[in-house]
């Protein structure tokens, strides 16, 4: 079961990257830490131009600066939805209809979910079909 993490929205900030240059940012909140995606990338990540996004700290200090990147984003494999993956806190995803509604003006945020983890080993590894015998091989 997925739960709520934070949500995404378009603030009309710029940022500045370590260049020195000035980006439109959309803002993310997830568990309490601020992020952003550059828009651009943002929008060719989601007309399929790109295949991966960067997601960045967002740290304040009089303007907006774009810190390291801290995780992924991408399209996910059914194309509805934008899946985030935050090198320190896991696995988020987010709606690709929400998100354009952001972008667009539409809707104010767009809700990230969190994508619970997955077993390390499942158990249904070491399971043996009934029947199933071993065959003795001599080299």
């Amino acid at each position: 079961m997925m739960q709520k993490a934070g949500y995404i929205r378009r603030t009309g900030y710029r940022a500045i990257d370590h260049d020195g240059k000035l980006h439109e940012v959309v803002e993310l909140h997830i568990m309490g830490a601020r992020y952003a995606i550059r828009l651009a990338d943002l929008a060719k990540g989601i007309s399929g131009r790109q295949v991966v996004v960067q997601v960045e700290t967002l740290v304040r200090e009089w303007n907006y600066y774009l810190g390291a990147t801290c995780g992924l984003a991408q399209v996910s494999a059914s194309g509805k939805a934008l899946n985030l993956e935050l090198f320190e806190a896991g696995n988020f995803t987010v709606s690709l209809l929400a998100i354009r509604s952001v972008i667009y003006g539409r809707e104010r945020l767009a809700t990230i979910a969190r994508i619970p983890d997955q077993p390390a080993s499942p158990a249904w590894k070491d399971r043996r079909l009934s029947g199933q015998q071993q065959i003795g091989v001599r080299v």
